[in-house]
């Protein structure tokens, strides 16, 4: 363990509880000299995320026992937390998180600026129009914590060095093997160095995370930026006072002492640029005031009585950032070489659950928690670049209390990767997300305008009895309220009904793609992957690969391309994650995501539109791939979709990929087909059920859980069978040991993942949103949007056992409940004739 911090000693504490008992703990200064000495402390347990909302919960719960455990105060402050809002905007975000709130069973409540006035009489409050009260937030002494976790760790057998460098990393065949130690003044007669063999290392080392990794040649994207808080003169504060946020005025404060600690965080931050990142103990920079005059003067508008008091006390430190604002867990690209870092000034909060889910991770594989958006892995090789990981995180920490609405794009180290046909997106006014660093585009404006009728557009059976032809349904065209609306544009819709009616061009190159080839291939994937993958080539297999528990690692498909040759398709962020699971059971994976650019052609007239440019048998069935040429361009083309249409995923060379678009949207032109965005891939894919990695599905779920366990093969063993097979015995009574672990009969889980329809169609799910039955707590949404085929707004929940359609819940939606109805799946053409069978009307 290196570095001495809340991270390093939560880490070691609970490694030892998990029964490790030779785990050294290093540090080249005293306990918490790094970055944790000059924390605030805050612990606030109400975040943006599932995963940082538990982890916190569990480090509130934690820090109260260890004084119990360890015989030591952690200096725990359990006075309550309130979160202020004083635009309109920022109410909705409270109630939003108010929702959420109810979903963890926080406890919290929503008041008004009188009644958070009655919490902390010295606030100003007139201009508050609500205020979130958290009761079990607090703060936190960030040394004492520190050394009760480090007592704790001790107790359980840790050895902790103190005064101890780490002057290098070794590494053999991709592995960690061993750490060089230090102790004495470098240069000196009593410097003395010394080697440790180890195969787990974990770096923990806050500001100088980054410097440690580079030792083993790896690259932790920590960026250290300075942060300022002061401390007042006492002047009758009460140590019972809550902690206050203020984000629409970027201030937070707390008591001290009888003052107030008072910091926040300013629009032009600054960089530490060193070379050897906290060098000296308790590193401090000299106090800038006029940056911190915004904070400052907020806090006197808030807190009047600051007006006539005095600040004893200015702290400037480092603070350990990243380019997107969430921690750095996980394994590096070093095998053995681990790393908890980059806490964004709210790490205290999290330490206890950080310690928590990094040994288990460590231990047992994979931690009891979804962690994919803190797992290292999530960035891409342009994480190395300090130019791109600064620019980020500069971004990220000046709007680190701006509201972050659901769909709102950064501008900051864009573009950067971009697909062969983005010039041709730009041209027809595509507006752009970006995800792991690709320019991928949301909708085309040009697309805003409703299409005149081509006249030659295939009209699905049945869909006018149904009341779904276009221009029908309560909320066709209309903004949606609230949140949703916000980032919205009619070209979605327009979008979808093209794909329905004639067809849409989607550019998925973005697509994380990976080769698995030679003699072990197959045995490697059919370990790693839950499905049959042993089929004829050509074939395609959508598959989850599961952990140990059942949970859902990953989800993508798997096209045999050869007896010995696999390609895996999956999400544009995951393919880092997903190559590094598969390479930790055994299977040797190699990246070719940027080979191969990729466009989806879906509609009932895209055999018609390919057809046109190409002279090969397209007729080959549903998940299915074949070789075939597009004009001059050759193409793998796989019979898949994620849309809920007929149609192909079309690989091609990355050079002929501007070639082969200019070649498909002169062919679906006259057909009436339009290009089209991820945002319009997004509804019609909630219409059809399609699950989404990291939100309905995660590797807190198993497949069983998510209406997909149609994707496990009962005839062959792989990682996370037995989890599986005990949930199945014991979710059935019926079933008995004796019941072979083949047998076709269904699990019946405690719960599932159903499809709710809104009754309000303006009222749209966006994530997160509480779900109620019976005027209960039951849920959360895991994902939601509007359907435009089917004129619903649709979201989805995890339900309880006996869960049936028909079945009627409420939806909080920004503080309104909604009424919704659990209806079957999938409400856009539930048996599926539109993606198995040839258009009717195609004359190919």
């Amino acid at each position: 363990m290196i570095g001495g911090g809340v991270a390093g000693c939560s880490v070691a504490y609970h490694l030892a509880r998990l029964g490790w008992t030779e785990v050294i703990l290093v540090e080249r200064h005293e306990l918490t000299e790094g970055t944790t000495w000059h924390s605030a402390g805050f612990v606030g347990q109400l975040r943006s995320t599932v995963t940082q909302t538990k982890m916190i919960m569990y480090s509130a719960g934690l820090y109260p026992e260890l004084a119990r455990l360890t015989g030591l105060d952690p200096g725990w402050h359990g006075v309550g937390g309130l979160r202020l809002a004083t635009t309109p905007e920022r109410v909705e975000e409270s109630l939003r998180l108010a929702g959420a709130g109810e979903t963890y069973g926080l406890g919290l409540e929503v008041l008004s600026g009188a009644e958070a006035k009655e919490r902390f009489p010295l606030l100003y409050a007139d201009d508050v129009r609500a205020a979130l009260w958290l009761p079990g937030d607090g703060w936190l002494d960030p040394a004492l914590l520190a050394r009760a976790l480090a007592a704790g760790a001790r107790k359980l057998g840790v050895r902790i060095l103190t005064g101890t460098r780490v002057v290098g990393l070794d590494v053999a065949g991709g592995a960690i093997t061993g750490v060089r130690l230090a102790s004495g003044t470098e240069g000196a007669e009593d410097f003395e160095e010394w080697p440790v063999r180890a195969e787990t290392v974990v770096v923990a080392a806050g500001a100088a995370s980054g410097w440690v990794g580079r030792l083993a040649g790896v690259d932790i994207p920590v960026v250290p930026i300075k942060h300022q808080y002061v401390v007042t003169e006492p002047f009758g504060v009460p140590s019972s006072m809550p902690t206050v946020r203020d984000p629409d005025n970027i201030v937070y404060f707390r008591e001290e002492n009888g003052g107030i600690l008072v910091g926040g965080y300013i629009r032009n931050p600054e960089i530490w640029s060193t070379a050897a990142p906290l060098e000296e103990p308790r590193t401090v920079f000299p106090p800038d005031m006029p940056k911190f005059q915004e904070s400052w003067d907020s806090a006197v508008r808030r807190v009047p009585a600051l007006a006539a008091t005095r600040i004893t006390k200015v702290v400037h430190g480092p603070e350990a950032f990243t380019p997107d604002g969430e921690f750095l867990l996980g394994e590096t690209s070093v095998r053995g070489l681990w790393t908890a870092a980059g806490f964004c000034v709210h790490g205290l909060a999290a330490a206890g659950g950080v310690g928590k889910v990094m040994a288990e991770w460590i231990v047992d594989g994979s931690p009891e928690y979804d962690v994919f958006g803190m797992d290292l892995r999530r960035f891409g090789a342009h994480a190395r670049s300090a130019a791109w990981s600064r620019a980020k995180a500069l971004d990220s920490y000046s709007k680190y209390y701006d509201i972050v609405y659901p769909g709102e794009e950064r501008t900051a180290a864009r573009p950067l990767r971009r697909s062969p046909a983005w010039v041709r997106h730009a041209e027809l006014g595509a507006v752009f997300g970006e995800k792991a660093g690709w320019e991928r585009v949301n909708w085309f404006e040009s697309n805003a305008r409703p299409a005149a009728e081509p006249g030659l557009g295939h009209r699905p059976d049945g869909l006018e009895d149904r009341g779904l032809r276009r221009g029908g349904g309560d909320g066709r065209g209309v903004r949606p309220a609230g949140w949703a609306g916000r980032i919205w544009s009619p070209a979605v819709r327009e979008e979808c009904l093209a794909t329905r009616d004639a067809a849409g061009l989607f550019d998925q190159t973005s697509f994380a793609k990976l080769e698995v080839a030679g003699a072990g291939a197959l045995e490697g994937l059919q370990r790693a992957c839950a499905g049959q993958l042993d089929r004829p080539v050509g074939s395609i297999v959508y598959t989850q690969l599961l952990n140990a528990r059942g949970g859902v690692e990953a989800d993508l498909t798997v096209t045999r391309l050869a007896d010995d040759r696999f390609r895996l398709v999956t999400g544009t962020a995951f393919g880092v994650h997903d190559a590094a699971w598969l390479r930790g059971q055994g299977v040797d994976v190699r990246d070719v995501t940027s080979a191969h650019a990729c466009y989806c052609l879906w509609g009932p007239r895209a055999l018609d539109i390919l057809g046109s440019v190409c002279g090969d048998d397209l007729t080959f069935g549903y998940l299915r791939a074949r070789e075939i040429s597009v004009g001059g361009v050759p193409v793998l083309a796989q019979r898949v979709t994620f849309v809920g249409e007929f149609g192909w995923e079309l690989y091609c060379p990355s050079e002929y990929g501007l070639t082969l678009w200019d070649t498909l949207i002169a062919a679906g032109t006259p057909y009436g087909m339009r290009p089209a965005g991820y945002r319009a891939i997004d509804s019609m894919r909630l219409e059809k059920g399609y699950r989404v990695w990291g939100l309905d599905i995660t590797p807190e779920t198993t497949p069983y859980e998510a209406g997909l366990g149609f994707a496990v093969a009962g005839d062959k063993d792989f990682l996370g069978r037995a989890a599986l097979d005990a949930a199945h015995r014991s979710a059935d009574d019926r079933r008995t040991s004796a019941v072979p672990a083949a047998s076709p009969k269904a699990p019946v889980p405690a719960r599932s993942l159903f499809c709710l329809v809104l009754d309000d169609p303006r009222q749209v799910c966006l994530g997160g949103e509480p779900v109620r039955s019976g005027g209960l707590p039951a849920s959360r949404v895991t994902s939601g949007g509007y359907g435009h085929r089917v004129d619903r707004s649709i979201a989805y929940a995890y339900l309880p056992r006996g869960t049936a359609p028909g079945d009627r819940v409420e939806v909080g939606v920004t503080g309104t409940w909604v009424g919704a109805a659990v209806a079957a799946e999938p409400l856009y053409d539930p048996s599926s004739e539109r993606v198995r069978r040839l258009p009717p009307s195609s004359s190919v």
